[in-house]
């Protein structure tokens, strides 16, 4: 299996590679491991570890913790080849698996304790006027987001050609919905004039 090298990497890979390294501190990961991640995506084939390290040119401990990391965020999947007592690293081939993945571990590692402190904090007696506005808006936070992770729980059954052709169809729902209340607002009303 011949191993890709740094001068040997096609320019377009490279760009990719720096460009999900600068956003990994955007999306909460460092640049290591945003770059390790952008190559498995875009490799033909598994690599180890130590073609990770040559191809990117990080120290071999710096490309094991970066796995150990996309592995706790369920973005790597581990892979032995016959023959062959090295591990092996492969991304996931479908985008919508990657899409739910992230979705679905920023929900259990963000979102839910934010839900968890909201929904505490509404079971407490507020004792002044402060606090009760304050309970009001942090209600008004929960539900909003309780709604969207019921919404979340609802895409996340369909099957995947059915949420691409949902998401494909943004504004027309958005109409459909307008002319709806357009509808349902206008009944009982005169007509002007």
């Amino acid at each position: 299996m011949s191993k890709p090298s740094p001068a040997r990497l096609p320019e377009l890979n490279r760009q990719f590679i720096a460009h999900f390294g600068e956003m990994g501190s955007r999306w909460g990961i460092n640049r290591t491991v945003g770059q390790i991640y952008a190559l498995l995506f875009i490799a033909q084939h598994p690599l180890n570890a130590d073609d990770i390290a040559e191809t990117l040119e990080f120290s071999r401990s710096n490309v094991s913790m970066g796995l150990k990391e996309l592995q706790s965020w369920r973005l790597v999947k581990l892979r032995h080849q016959p023959g062959d007592r090295r591990e092996y690293f492969e991304a996931p081939q479908d985008v919508w698996e990657i899409f739910r993945i992230l979705a679905e571990e920023r929900r259990r590692r963000e979102i839910e304790p934010t839900l968890s402190m909201l929904r505490m904090a509404l079971l407490e007696e507020p004792h002044s006027d402060a606090e009760r506005h304050a309970q009001n808006r942090m209600r008004e936070m929960h539900d909003l987001i309780d709604r969207l992770l019921k919404w979340f729980d609802d895409v996340q059954r369909l099957a995947p050609e059915t949420a691409m052709q949902l998401m494909g169809m943004g504004a027309t729902v958005t109409k459909v919905l307008g002319l709806k209340d357009r509808l349902i607002g206008g009944k009982g009303k005169k007509p002007a004039g």
